[in-house]
């Protein structure tokens, strides 16, 4: 069995066909899925989607990309949010230097209030980092001073540098499809040596499809694509990395 720790059920893409989704993805051996907020609208689908669908958890949180849009009332809904017993985590959350949405000061502005809310509920964090990866260790190792660090580099594409400093810290690190592609050697190199306790695997749906559904819209059972990739990568059997990664999702999202 398999938990995809990272996508967004809510997306416009999936509104024809969510329920074939789901049943897809458990005909696949997937036991859970973490759906994620980018904003106040989205953190508030998550949760209605983690209270329709047992299979289903909500994490809530602005992503960088979208904290210059917030409005009046968004970031207190997140922390209403935050303590609902759907919700397990708190995020995405972190930095962007890729676009030009958001000035990095806000960025790092609201990467700290959803640090400081993932420790004041006591529910982990997900990290979103593009072209950032110098910035959000230096966060990370700031927050890192006020107490220990609980969450999860998702979608992680930096180098072993990286990871190695997030690891020191107490991060996990996710991978989704891009470790799949062909161009990707560094980061299946990066995935070898992450140990195999701090290990997860995602979809980031519909996004970022594994080959050899490179292009196609992405969906949580295209996870085991993903989750073989770091099986031959890690040196453990599919069945041993599937085993190992839902052991971790549950003990860091405190899933049952």
């Amino acid at each position: 069995m398999l938990i995809d720790t990272h996508a967004h059920l809510d997306e416009q893409a999936f509104d024809v066909d969510r329920d074939e989704i789901l049943k897809r993805a458990a005909d696949a051996g997937v036991e859970h899925i973490l759906t994620i907020g980018i904003n106040a609208t989205t953190s508030r689908a998550a949760v209605e989607l983690a209270e329709r669908y047992a299979m289903v958890s909500a994490v809530v949180g602005i992503q960088p990309n979208y904290v210059a849009e917030i409005k009046p009332g968004d970031w207190e809904l997140i922390e209403e949010l935050a303590v609902h017993p759907q919700v397990v985590g708190i995020g995405e959350t972190g930095l962007d230097r890729y676009w030009d949405y958001a000035p990095i000061e806000l960025q790092q502005e609201f990467f700290d209030r959803h640090l400081e809310l993932s420790r004041r509920v006591s529910k982990p964090f997900v990290v979103h980092c593009r072209e950032a990866e110098a910035d959000v260790v230096e966060q990370l190792r700031l927050a890192s001073a006020v107490g220990p660090l609980n969450g999860v580099m998702h979608s992680f594409c930096g180098d072993s540098d990286v990871a190695a400093a997030c690891l020191e810290m107490g991060m996990h690190i996710s991978f989704a499809g891009m470790v799949t592609y062909k161009k990707n050697d560094h980061l299946r190199a990066v995935a070898a040596r992450v140990p195999h306790d701090r290990l997860l695997v995602e979809t980031d749906s519909p996004y970022l499809s594994p080959v050899p559904l490179r292009g196609k819209r992405n969906e949580s059972a295209n996870i085991v694509y993903t989750a073989r990739c770091l099986a031959e990568q890690t040196d453990l059997s599919f069945e041993k990395l599937a085993a190992v990664t839902t052991a971790n999702s549950r003990r860091l999202f405190s899933l049952p």
